[in-house]
């Protein structure tokens, strides 16, 4: 028996409207009503962004929107998926026939990835099949990671149809992993928080092995998510890839010229750990041994001494599929720029929970200088912000938080600030009025797009009593 698996709690559909409604169209849908329910909640990463997949902790609480999905069990070995959304199109299949179209990032492939992700853990021949009705409350593409928590809400609910237990951290680890069947090279935070969020407290989630740490957030300020309505899906462009392909490049040079086994190393984090030094001095060394310019090909290759078809086939395709893509697509890399935002952002990760541990009188201003600096590194030297966002993010600035930086992948989606207790409601007024009231679209969206969150509980399984 698994230790610590998601929780099953009893819930009374009649007492939540939420419930009560995805129970009644799964009815009017299969004809039958659901056996279970699972939810997974979305998240927010307060900071560590683009540190997770180099190896390094991130600091993220998981939110009250969630993927919500209604379950029953059937004897055809098919699995029906319907969602609550109209612009999400039925999806019906064998389990046996299931496909996932990397260059389609439909909403029911990230169902998928969860349902396989299962299947191939426990070898399952004989699954049975499912009918499910999903109801998302997390805004699509906006940084809060709905599409990982889709893969872990399926993943649930695959664990829970077969009659098979496994730990939250065994859950999250296969999750991250079966994700990538859609082409995302995550690290998996997104999967750690759904899974082993806690309500009332943040978490630093810590990798290789995968644990979780309570960071109390300080009184005197709360969160608050900005949409800036520009939608950016991961898995459809190849802005993030590209990320982790100059990340592992620029591990590859620091080891090389650090005289360590680079062939080996992957990670930033792992050139790091080799290396025995502090992050400062590894920031020092990104100084001394990489240059700003952009990177050739040609200038990767000399520097580790292989051929071009050797950095394609031996570096670039190393754990993904995308490889002579980017080989094709990217001639240069910016590896000096990368470095400096992964050691920098990993310091900035520590001194924040620091700060939360100790409690200084100015806790609140102190950590939103570290959010700023946060920003200012994924605009400047991650360049994964986009003009939208840097907006946004000034607006809020000018509008009262002490701090705020774009949250997610980037390249669109959310911002979180850090706003004080007594100027949350004129911060609101005036993000809606600067934000969202000047664009006709923004304006329409701002019920969905702005709004105060609080540290919510991890995935679970919801049984009617």
């Amino acid at each position: 028996m698994a230790t610590n698996p998601p929780p099953k709690l009893q819930v009374q559909s009649s007492e939540n409207d939420r419930l009560k409604r995805l129970k009644e169209t799964f009815i009017s849908k299969f004809g039958l009503a659901p056996v279970f329910y699972a939810r997974a909640p979305g998240r927010v990463n307060l900071i560590g962004e683009h540190i997770d997949y180099c190896g390094y902790a991130v600091l993220p609480m998981a939110i009250e929107q969630d993927i919500l999905t209604a379950v029953s069990l059937n004897k055809t070995q098919v699995i029906q998926l319907a969602n609550t959304n109209p612009l999400y199109p039925d999806f019906t299949s064998r389990i046996s026939d299931i496909h996932i179209d990397k260059t389609k990032p439909l909403w029911h492939y990230y169902f998928l990835c969860g349902l396989k992700g299962i299947q191939e853990h426990f070898s399952l021949a004989c699954p049975p099949g499912i009918n499910c009705v999903v109801d998302g409350t997390i805004p699509a593409s906006s940084g809060l990671s709905s599409s990982s928590a889709m893969v872990c809400c399926a993943g649930l609910v695959t664990l829970e149809a077969n009659k098979k237990t496994l730990s939250k951290v065994e859950l999250a680890e296969i999750c991250a992993s079966c994700e990538r069947y859609i082409g995302t090279e995550g690290g998996g935070m997104d999967q750690s928080i759904s899974f082993l969020a806690e309500q009332g407290t943040a978490k630093l989630i810590e990798f290789n092995p995968v644990r979780a740490t309570d960071v109390q957030l300080p009184d005197g300020a709360v969160f608050v998510i900005a949409n800036c309505c520009v939608e950016m899906n991961k898995a459809a462009t190849s802005h993030f890839n590209i990320r982790v392909m100059e990340c592992r490049l620029a591990a590859k040079l620091l080891s090389k010229a650090k005289g360590l086994d680079w062939k080996r190393l992957l990670k930033l984090g792992d050139v790091h750990k080799e290396a025995g030094v502090t992050l400062e001095e590894m920031l020092a060394t990104v100084e001394e041994l990489l240059h700003p310019e952009p990177y050739s090909q040609q200038e990767v290759c000399q520097c580790l001494g292989i051929t071009l078809e050797e950095l394609c086939t031996g570096i670039l395709s190393q754990n993904t599929q995308d490889g002579n893509f980017i080989f094709i697509l990217v001639t240069t890399f910016k590896l000096y720029q990368r470095a400096k935002h992964v050691y920098s952002e990993a310091a900035r990760v520590l001194e924040f929970k620091d700060i939360c541990d100790q409690t200084p009188a100015k806790a609140v201003q102190l950590l939103g200088e570290l959010m700023n600096q946060s920003h200012v590194s994924c605009r400047d030297m991650y360049e994964c912000s986009c003009p939208e966002l840097d907006q946004l993010v000034d607006i809020c600035l000018q509008s009262g938080a002490v701090g705020s930086r774009l949250t997610g992948a980037g390249w669109g989606g959310c911002t979180v600030s850090m706003v004080p207790n007594d100027k949350l409601d004129s911060f609101l007024s005036n993000v809606r009025e600067s934000y969202y009231k000047t664009d006709a679209r923004r304006a329409a969206l701002e019920m969905q797009s702005l709004f105060v969150t609080k540290p919510g509980g991890g995935a679970a399984v919801l049984l009617e009593v």
